[in-house]
């Protein structure tokens, strides 16, 4: 699908070039800078353009309660959000409420009940499934409300000075089938969505040897092993939070079923559990909502967002704080380059091959860690643990403020700042934190500084 007249590596390598680089942004980035990187990469031709086009046209619609002429039909019976882009905005990441009262826009909460449900996933609650949804169609009752309360704790770095950290505490409220019970609750702000067909063409095989290599600090990443649509077994997961989603694909097909309440043919059942009657009673705009041409326009719009590129990257201050990064230790987890089988993200695509594997620079090794008890959110997820969360990729880190202000950090949007999410780290991340702390306020500068170049 790529035009071939000027040869099949060379025009696939340039579409592989433009992923990995993205237009290049200033060193004091904009908000125009940010818009180019939802732009088509170079080397599609009239057919890839297009279908990227479509795709990113609908991550951005409102979609509509069904029966509608509109083709954007099928919102609901329960969701959360009207659009991928209302959790997304500019493709960078979602924020909390900041109050009790108000709503969840860019947030949502997962549900379940103790113990496993089907091939190892969360159990979810009988009455209302795996998430809350606070939304509904007319003469369906929204699932409930979810308040947020914020709890501040000072903590004190090794040179005196003392920092607020807060943490969120998640009331559910108004339910609107029956009472909630003894549920598990685990509160997620929307993820960036760039360099996602990068990470989804990490091999699984580097992935599982990472897994086995010893680090120092104790250390120790291990995969998620998920339940995948597709394939109909478990395999590796990788995307999520908590590493639970097992593709791209899939990952999209969720958040289409549970945060909008659009079927496709990956999830073909309507998010309605058995004693939500008029949800179930509710008009759709067929079976499948979403088709498989539109999944397939999602997918590819999403799978070739490039990631930023580095600003400032031979600054010295940026030069030192990346030295201190990886002395701290903190590289161990985020991981500054993992391996891309090339030929296999191509042919997702279909798309023609480049000549070689390339490298990429997240910042991740996509496995889950124990981050302490401060971080657990008490709700296991598949082999993921209350404690364990997956290394998030910090390329575009740097441009979160600009994409979408003021930016909010870690699964819950707990951290107002870089140096808060740093502070928040504990288990295995421990001693790196410590000695961040250890620096003084110079070293700790220049760390930032780095993180912010990325």
């Amino acid at each position: 699908m790529l035009e071939r007249a000027a040869g099949p590596w060379l025009a696939a390598g340039l579409m592989l070039l433009a992923l990995l680089l993205a237009p290049p942004v200033s060193a004091e980035p904009t908000a125009a800078d940010a818009e180019r990187l939802a732009r088509p990469p170079l080397g599609l031709d009239d057919d890839g353009r297009a279908a990227f086009l479509r795709g990113r046209a609908l991550f951005r619609q409102n979609w509509v309660i069904a029966p509608s002429d509109d083709r954007a039909s099928g919102l609901g019976p329960l969701y959360n959000r009207i659009s991928c882009v209302a959790c997304h905005a500019g493709n960078g990441r979602g924020r909390p409420p900041e109050r009790p009262d108000q709503r969840l826009r860019a947030m949502l909460v997962r549900l379940s009940l103790p113990g496993s449900g089907e091939h190892g996933a969360p159990r979810p609650h009988p009455r209302y499934g795996d998430q809350l949804n606070e939304e509904g169609v007319p003469g369906v009752a929204p699932e409930g409300r979810a308040a947020i309360d914020w709890l501040a704790q000072p903590h004190r770095l090794a040179d005196g000075s003392t920092v607020e950290l807060r943490r969120p505490r998640i009331r559910l409220t108004e339910p609107g089938y029956g009472p909630f019970g003894a549920v598990l609750t685990s509160a997620r702000i929307g993820s960036p969505v760039l360099g996602l067909g990068l990470l989804d063409a990490v091999p699984a095989a580097d992935l599982q040897r990472l897994a086995s290599q010893p680090r120092d600090d104790g250390v120790r990443g291990r995969v998620n092993v998920v339940w995948s649509v597709a394939q109909g077994r478990t395999v590796i997961g990788r995307f999520g939070w908590k590493a639970n989603a097992p593709d791209l694909r899939q990952q999209i097909a969720a958040a289409m079923i549970g945060d909008l309440g659009i079927s496709s043919h990956e999830f073909p059942a309507q998010n309605c559990m058995p004693a939500q009657t008029a949800c179930r009673a509710a008009p759709t705009a067929g079976a499948p909502e979403l088709t498989d041409t539109e999944l397939d326009d999602l997918a590819r719009y999403l799978a070739l967002l490039g990631a930023p590129p580095r600003r400032d990257q031979d600054a010295p201050e940026v030069r030192r704080g990346e030295l201190r990064f990886a002395a701290a230790g903190c590289a161990a987890c985020h991981r500054a380059t993992l391996p891309v089988d090339a030929a296999a993200f191509a042919l997702r695509l279909g798309i023609a091959a480049p000549a070689a594997p390339a490298t990429i620079a997240p910042y991740t090794d996509l496995l889950l860690h124990d981050l302490g008890a401060g971080l657990a959110d008490g709700r296991p997820d598949y082999r993921a643990g209350p404690r364990d969360w997956r290394t998030p990729p910090l390329w575009g880190i740097g441009l979160a403020d600009v994409i979408d202000a003021p930016a909010r950090y870690l699964h819950d949007g707990r951290a107002r700042s870089l140096e808060e999410a740093i502070l928040w780290h504990d288990g295995e991340a421990r001693a790196a934190r410590l000695r961040y702390e250890r620096l003084g306020a110079a070293g700790r500068a220049e760390l930032l500084a780095f993180l912010r170049s990325l």
